[in-house]
């Protein structure tokens, strides 16, 4: 039975990382991102000779240049996920492939007039979600800066743009603290919901609660449109009860005076774990000088991915919103 690309490299990344767990007591996940990096840059930085002979010939049996970029990224996430399996952080998630993939789609359909494009993602993670979207869009996005405060992911961040080799800036630091980063033309994030612990920091929002701890999904809205360039979109995963909750009022307001709602895309139950941590796409449009809110917003439920003809169908009644509303 012959083994697919995905699942050669999988195998060369696993195995690998699991010398270097054993030999220095470090995390799978930490173990993970120095594999990858050895196998990347061609050298085995490793004090004890007889593993370092030992991984070196590992590596020497798959070229890295043979691999596609996805299948390597797909290899990679495949082995950050056994990591994380290890050690369930809530806010170790990774974004699924299948949820890249609509959201690369949206993000292609809204910026087609625009050749090259530059990206923000202020909660890397990761960097799945970037990462895939830049592989999909072939070239189209010139650079991607990501902001992530948790260093194990923003190092398996850094090895998985090296694989893919994907130009990616990154930024190790709270993304609600102020980012030195010039305005992107477009925003993808899988957003952290949950209350932000700093205070004192929230006070510089106008998104901040009235009363204890605000909305960390919410301030994270605020801070990509500050960081956004005028007319750019910006695509965002979010509970599906965002416009719902407790502070959603003071949120409706803030966006309308500074953002346009394009659209809101429900994503099918069966991309996740039970009803509560079930997301939808929100697509925003920073307002500009020549930004006018879209006659009608997109309000639409992504059919199971695995239906073929419905979410063809799907596709086909987007593009006509756009042809009517763009």
């Amino acid at each position: 039975m012959s083994i697919s690309p995905v699942e050669s490299i999988f195998t060369l990344l696993n195995e690998t990382a699991e010398e270097i767990q054993r030999a220095h007591s470090l995390s799978y996940l930490e173990a993970l991102a120095e594999s990858g990096e050895h196998w990347f840059t061609g050298t085995v930085e490793e004090t004890d000779p007889a593993l370092k002979r030992k991984l070196e010939d590992r590596y020497a049996t798959l070229q890295l240049e043979s691999f596609s970029q996805d299948d390597r990224r797909k290899a990679f996430q495949l082995a950050v996920l056994k990591g994380m399996k290890e050690h369930t952080q809530p806010n170790h998630q990774m974004t699924p492939d299948s949820i890249a993939m609509v959201i690369g789609y949206l993000l292609e359909k809204f910026t087609h007039d625009q050749e090259k494009i530059t990206l923000l993602d202020p909660a890397l993670g990761t960097g799945n979600l970037v990462l895939s979207i830049m592989n999909q869009l072939n070239g189209k996005v010139e650079v991607s800066h990501g902001v992530e405060i948790d260093e194990v992911l923003i190092r398996l961040a850094y090895t998985g743009a090296n694989l893919s080799e994907q130009p990616i800036h990154l930024y190790t630091q709270d993304s609600l603290e102020p980012l030195f980063i010039d305005p992107a033309d477009a925003v993808v994030s899988d957003l952290p919901v949950g209350y932000y612990p700093n205070d004192v920091r929230a006070a510089d929002y106008k998104l901040q609660a009235e009363e204890g701890h605000s909305y960390a999904h919410h301030l994270f809205i605020e801070q990509s449109l500050k960081h956004v360039k005028n007319s750019g979109y910006l695509f965002f995963l979010v509970p599906n009860g965002l416009f719902e909750s407790p502070l959603s009022g003071q949120l409706h307001e803030f966006l309308k005076d500074e953002a346009h709602i394009q659209g809101l895309i429900k994503l099918p139950q069966s991309l996740f774990k039970n009803e509560q941590s079930a997301k939808s796409i929100l697509i925003l449009q920073k307002q500009g000088e020549n930004t006018k809110p879209p006659k009608q917003v997109l309000l639409a439920e992504m059919p199971k991915l695995s239906n073929g003809p419905a979410v063809q169908n799907m596709m086909t009644k987007i593009q006509q919103w756009m042809k009517e509303n763009k």
